[in-house]
């Protein structure tokens, strides 16, 4: 026997073994501070939902809001749930739970599903105000009562309809795409990049150039600004991970090669995004006035208030 071969191969597997533990811990940390970031953004958006459902007058914006606000609560509830079952997998490996295949397809399901909704309701915030800037006449007469509640539901059911086509046509996996996958593939780059995203960037210029019109004459609508910042935010959030996929989708990138660290950042900022954006909506609202006190409902109330003509 070769007693230098031998210590040699497990000089070669305690390296290997300690690379993986430091690789582990390394996502550990990660992990960790990503779920401070989803617990932070869960506790503020159910703080908003609450407000907007209980604590201020209803417009047909705060409808709108109140459901992105439930979108993004749930979306960061999953993510807390994922984040905590991978920091569970990087320090127990062998640990293993009953059902946990399902409880992860669920998760992939539900975290997808919000993403869509987010997308939808925005698209729907950002065109409807700017519609109601070019035509207030029909805004102020002849828009249905519940057109709100009416593009809510519409956004709730097409975003879940398109997550479960996802991960029931194309597996649990999305980054892996098959023939029977290519369709869903389209339909979701057409939907995204193609339809949603065109229509905030758009209606996000138009407010701009609105508010550059107005700015000198008046302080611009607050709900203006938390439209931009959303939609911009938003579309910083889904165009990556569109793009990467239609790459795929055409073969542009091998899906064998695909990096974690290339989807993983993207990933981890849309619950950056969601944690964010009840910030966005305090901070806006707020009166920076000297010796004004703080107050989440009155801040909310400002950001959320409609013009005096409508």
């Amino acid at each position: 026997m070769n007693i230098t071969s031998l210590n040699a191969s497990s000089y070669n597997f305690t390296s290997i073994q300690d690379f993986r533990r430091q690789d582990q811990d390394r996502m550990t940390i990660v992990a960790a501070v990503f779920l401070i970031f989803s617990g932070i953004g869960l506790m503020g958006n159910l703080t908003v939902f609450w407000f907007l459902c209980f604590k201020i007058q209803r417009n047909k914006y705060t409808v709108y809001f109140m459901n992105l606000s439930a979108a993004d609560a749930l979306l960061e509830t999953v993510a807390v749930m994922t984040l905590i079952l991978n920091i569970v997998g990087y320090q127990s490996p062998k640990l293993q739970f009953n059902g946990v295949a399902s409880f992860n397809l669920s998760l992939t399901i539900l975290y997808y599903a919000m993403i869509y909704i987010g997308m939808y309701l925005l698209t729907s915030i950002s065109t409807e105000r700017c519609t109601s800037v070019l035509f207030p006449i029909w805004n102020t007469v002849h828009r249905p009562k519940n057109l709100s509640t009416i593009m809510c539901c519409f956004a709730w059911a097409l975003g879940s309809l398109e997550s479960l086509l996802d991960n029931f046509v194309c597996g649990p996996s999305l980054w892996q795409i098959t023939a029977n996958c290519f369709p869903i593939g389209v339909m979701n780059f057409v939907l995204a990049v193609g339809i949603c995203l065109p229509l905030m960037i758009i209606s996000s210029l138009f407010l701009l150039i609105k508010i550059g019109k107005t700015f000198r004459q008046r302080y611009p609508p607050k709900l203006y600004i938390i439209i931009i910042v959303a939609a911009i935010m938003f579309t910083l959030s889904v165009l990556p991970l569109n793009t990467i996929r239609f790459l795929l989708l055409c073969k542009l990138i091998p899906s064998n090669l695909l990096p974690i660290s290339t989807v993983a950042p993207c990933e981890f900022w849309m619950i950056v995004n969601s944690a964010l954006n009840p910030i966005i909506y305090v901070l806006i609202g707020r009166r920076w006035d000297q010796g004004s006190c703080f107050s989440i409902r009155d801040n909310l109330h400002r950001a959320f208030s409609l013009d005096n003509a409508e």
